[in-house]
């Protein structure tokens, strides 16, 4: 019997009652391993300087920065760690720059108390974790009609625009890789020079992105 993989987790949340709760629904799953629970931006980056865990569940509003600083660094130091936005902040501005960051998921906390073991899960397969309400406001922002009639320069391979549209169907990589008879390895080559082509840092961002340029429907 496969022993089922361990997911480091680091929790940057500088609410103590909030980070406790969150931190014990880490604990609690036996795939989820807690590296750390802190309070504020300087310490999360210490923490990410000696140790790099496979997601990072962050805060946005923090006592000595913002949230987004410390998901960018995440992603300069380890650019395939998974972050999950966990924040009561629900207004475009915020969500944006989060995923133009780098950030994989955004929930908001009320979902977060309830579900945030599944949601790194959900990251961890390759599939998405967005709160509706997050979802329904980006599908309406990105699935504007575009300024031109035809699509712009599609830098991607045909092999990567059917990766892409699995991905913006909410296939993990995993089921990808399936469907379409290669590796998750293969898969998750494919998904980083999606990245590089289309100048983003996560799947979410990516396939707004893509939906921008013409080159994927929504």
């Amino acid at each position: 019997m496969n022993t089922p993989p361990l997911f480091q987790v680091l929790l940057l949340e500088d609410g103590k009652p909030a980070r406790e709760h969150l931190a014990a629904a880490i604990k609690m799953h036996p795939q989820l391993n807690l590296v750390d629970a802190v309070a504020n931006c300087k310490q999360a980056l210490e923490v990410l300087r000696k140790h790099q865990p496979h997601i990072l569940v962050s805060d946005l509003g923090l006592p000595d920065g913002y949230g987004v600083q410390v998901i960018r660094e995440a992603k300069v130091l380890y650019p395939e760690i998974e972050i999950l936005v966990v924040t009561m902040f629900n207004d475009e501005e915020h969500v944006v720059e989060a995923l133009e960051a780098g950030a994989s998921g955004y929930l908001l906390k009320k979902e977060a108390f309830e579900g945030l073991a599944s949601a790194v899960l959900s990251l961890m397969r390759g599939e998405s974790a967005i709160s509706p309400e997050i979802a329904r406001f980006l599908l309406k922002r990105f699935n504007k009609p575009l300024l031109t009639e035809s699509p712009q320069h599609n830098p991607l391979t045909e092999r990567e625009n059917e990766v892409l549209s699995w991905i913006a169907k909410g296939y993990s990589y995993d089921e990808i890789a399936n469907i379409l008879e290669l590796s998750a390895n293969t898969i998750r080559t494919h998904i980083r020079n999606i990245y590089k082509k289309l100048e983003v840092k996560s799947r979410s961002e990516a396939v707004f992105e893509a939906s921008h340029l013409g080159i994927l429907s929504l």
